[in-house]
């Protein structure tokens, strides 16, 4: 197809739906004449995504379409519908795409975890590097059960939302690097792996898990996709497919985008876990309990929507008014 010749056959149509979309008031007999002019100019502009993907063609006929659309169905916020298949299909989409980062970071989180914590039990050099005796003594025995109760529970939820948020934005925000994630992994592993040291050399190990796991079921696991999500797009960049690697990074980009936003509510959810039930008077089986659930609803959450969504077609994307629309490749 001719694109400049398409264009000059159908310049008037689409000045003319610019002209009514932009009025601020119309009779009847205008308000169908923009209805009809939009559906034509989505069928122009399906065309010519179709037929020839001018990139400066399809902006116009989008920025036309978009103005027209707001015209013809003021937006009001999102729709409910909208909502509901982002929390849905969108996001859960998203997390089952990384499964499989995630689940391969959360066995090296534990590998590198469990090898320091072990570490420090057998090296006094590695214990005097982190404090004397008595400060160790001191942290096992009363800094690490005060931690979880210093705070007014709904200000050490925020404290703890915005830390791990924190994390979780370098981890993804840097995964193109593939060094950045890989650092966060071991920073993080080796921190929880030598906390444990301390609580098995001078305090109680069981107290360690008792006031770990409520909440860090949910919240490590919240870590493990973040890193997976950041790693996932530096393999992107190493393997990009029979996509080009502007679009591979373009795609997957987008997809991160949703997984960070996801990211958002889940952490959300392990910090009110982390300030409310953690330090709480229940007992320790039932704080692992309330944990348990939390990683087991996400797990299901991901597994079943995710993959339902997936095998669908549906990988996680953002809608193309959302995430902007994208110029066809041949392969």
């Amino acid at each position: 197809m001719d694109t400049d010749a398409f264009a000059a056959a159908h310049r008037a149509e689409w000045r003319r739906l610019e002209e009514l979309s932009r009025r601020r008031r119309l009779s009847g007999a205008e308000v169908d004449e923009l209805t009809s002019l939009y559906r034509q100019g989505a069928a122009h502009l399906s065309r010519v995504r179709t037929q020839a993907p001018d990139p400066a063609l399809i902006s116009r006929l989008s920025s036309t379409l978009g103005e027209a659309r707001a015209r013809l169905a003021p937006q009001r916020g999102l729709e409910l519908a909208q909502v509901a298949r982002f929390f849905i299909v969108t996001i859960p989409a998203a997390f089952y795409r990384v499964r499989w980062w995630t689940i391969g970071v959360g066995v090296a989180f534990v590998v590198i975890g469990v090898g320091a914590g072990w570490w420090f039990t057998q090296s006094p050099a590695v214990q005097a590097s982190m404090g004397t005796p008595s400060q160790l003594q001191q942290y096992a025995n009363e800094a690490f059960e005060a931690y979880y109760s210093n705070f007014p529970a709904p200000d050490f939820a925020a404290q703890v939302w915005t830390n791990n948020a924190w994390i979780s934005f370098q981890a993804v925000g840097g995964g193109i690097t593939g060094v950045w994630p890989d650092f966060l992994l071991w920073q993080n592993a080796v921190g929880v792996g030598q906390a444990g040291g301390v609580m098995a050399v001078y305090g109680d190990l069981g107290v360690f898990f008792g006031l770990i796991l409520p909440h860090g079921l949910m919240e490590l696991t919240a870590i493990f996709i973040a890193i997976g999500a950041g790693l996932k797009i530096f393999w992107t960049v190493l393997a990009p497919g029979p996509r080009t690697r502007v679009r591979a990074l373009r795609e997957e980009g987008t997809r991160l985008v949703v997984v960070a936003l996801g990211l958002v509510f889940v952490l959300g959810i392990s910090a009110v876990v982390e300030a409310f039930v953690t330090p709480s008077t229940l007992p320790t089986w039932g704080k692992i309990a309330i944990g348990a659930a939390v990683l087991a609803l996400y797990w299901v959450y991901t597994l079943v929507l995710g993959r339902r969504a997936v095998q669908r077609g549906d990988f996680g994307d953002l809608s193309e008014e959302q995430g902007g629309y994208v110029v066809l490749e041949a392969a």
